[in-house]
């Protein structure tokens, strides 16, 4: 099975002191061991980085075990999917057209790398946002 885990999962598996972190690392498991293919949004590096780096945890995760983070439980564990430029353009119209503003953008941008990747599963705390950005993928979008 094809599965895309999203940012809220990954911080949730890489963090112990994190409410969800059971969840979250039971599903990075299921990729890390080769249960399943492993997918990432590209995004979803950079927004990993930002939340590791600035999470209210003692003591705090700095740039460099963040990266150490990163590299170790995901770039070399997973395959990243990158998105085009037109991509971007077609995530904006089509968010425009609902009328939808804010932080579902970045939503957005995951959904379109997972309907790119053509995954069987998104994983991700924020369902209700995935969905409503893109209903046509609710099916394939599961909670923890």
């Amino acid at each position: 099975m094809r599965i895309l885990l999203d940012t809220s999962v990954l911080v949730a598996a890489m963090v112990e002191a994190h409410p969800a972190h059971e969840q979250g690392l039971t599903w990075l498991r299921r990729v890390t061991d080769g249960a399943d293919k492993g997918l990432v949004a590209a995004h979803s590096l950079a927004e990993l980085y930002a939340v590791l780096t600035t999470l209210p945890v003692h003591p705090p995760i700095s740039p460099l075990d963040a990266q150490r983070l990163i590299k170790h439980n995901v770039t070399e564990r997973l395959e990243i999917v990158f998105l085009a430029d037109q991509d971007y353009i077609q995530v904006i119209e089509h968010l425009a057209a609902l009328g939808i503003v804010g932080g579902a953008t970045y939503d957005a941008l995951i959904l379109r790398a997972a309907a790119n990747a053509k995954v069987d599963l998104v994983v991700t705390f924020n369902a209700k946002d995935f969905q409503r950005v893109d209903p046509d993928l609710a099916g394939r979008i599961v909670v923890p």
